[in-house]
């Protein structure tokens, strides 16, 4: 018997393929930028937002966007100002984000159980409406981080560059730190706060072992993301182990054995490459 003739497993296996789309498609752009880990900061702000909407009864989901969205503008501010460094804000951010999550879910009648879900992820309890929010921000930021892609390439390889060549740099990279913090809000259901970071970093970081263009890079690190979620939500379901755990495991599994197979094959082909012959020194010409 098919596990994923189950109603629930379905919504969970949709919703992890479109996050494992979503969420590379985005982390190329961080990377690119050396922010890999702005996910993690920006996903325990989101938990503050969670823990207002619990304790204020409002939609959790809802006051993650706003708190995650606040914090992305923040940090980019921050960032472009220079005054503050961008591992202090972020560690600003990640220590104060999850304190104030933890305080607010605290006051708040909610279980323990609530906070777990949000900590580690709670794919097979994705509700319908729950699948359709995926679906709608999950492909919104997908298209924009296509559509986009010269520019926002443009603006992280080279700020200054792209700023001469007349490109709105503030505003596509607060475009940046929004979509961030969508895709962050979305994730969280599938991985949770603590995990979002790998599934935007690790698939970038597999496919940058074997391709060298950006766009073959952005193709791989997507398609290596939809696979872990894929797997990842159909390990879960035959372990019985938790869903955004074994997707990020299968991610870090596939890291290891793509960059053991590229260094295996470089070192191939340089012992099949002839060494080039030594320089020798000129011949003296004798004229007799």
């Amino acid at each position: 018997m098919s596990l994923f003739q189950y109603d629930f497993m379905l919504r969970a296996l949709v919703g992890a393929l479109i996050i494992g789309l979503a969420a590379p498609s985005l982390g190329i752009y961080l990377v690119q930028r050396r922010l890999a880990l702005i996910g993690d900061g920006i996903g325990h702000v989101a938990l503050t937002g969670v823990g207002a909407g619990l304790l204020f009864n409002q939609s959790p989901v809802l006051m993650a966007v706003v708190a995650a969205a606040l914090g992305a503008v923040v940090i980019e501010l921050v960032r472009e100002r220079g005054r503050t460094s961008g591992d202090l804000a972020l560690a600003l951010l990640f220590y104060g984000g999850i304190a104030g999550g933890v305080m607010l879910v605290g006051l708040s009648d909610a279980s323990n159980a609530n906070l777990n879900a949000y900590l580690f992820g709670a794919l097979t309890t994705t509700s319908r409406t729950d699948l359709v929010t995926i679906a709608v921000l999950g492909v919104a930021v997908l298209v924009t981080m296509v559509a986009l892609r010269p520019a926002l390439f443009a603006v992280c390889h080279d700020e200054e560059y792209a700023r001469v060549s007349g490109l709105p740099v503030r505003t596509l990279n607060l475009l940046l730190a929004v979509t961030t913090a969508v895709t962050v809000t979305i994730a969280m259901r599938a991985v949770g706060v603590l995990l979002i970071s790998a599934l935007m970093v690790v698939p970038v970081a597999t496919a940058q072992q074997v391709t060298r263009g950006f766009r073959s890079t952005m193709a791989m690190a997507m398609a290596v993301g939809l696979l872990a979620a894929g797997s990842g939500v159909w390990v879960a379901a035959v372990a019985d182990t938790a869903p955004g755990a074994s997707v990020v495991v299968l991610a870090i599994a596939s890291f290891l054995v793509v960059a053991v197979g590229a260094a295996v094959w470089r070192s191939v082909l340089r012992r099949r490459t002839p060494a080039a012959p030594a320089p020798t020194e000129p011949h003296e010409v004798v004229l007799r």
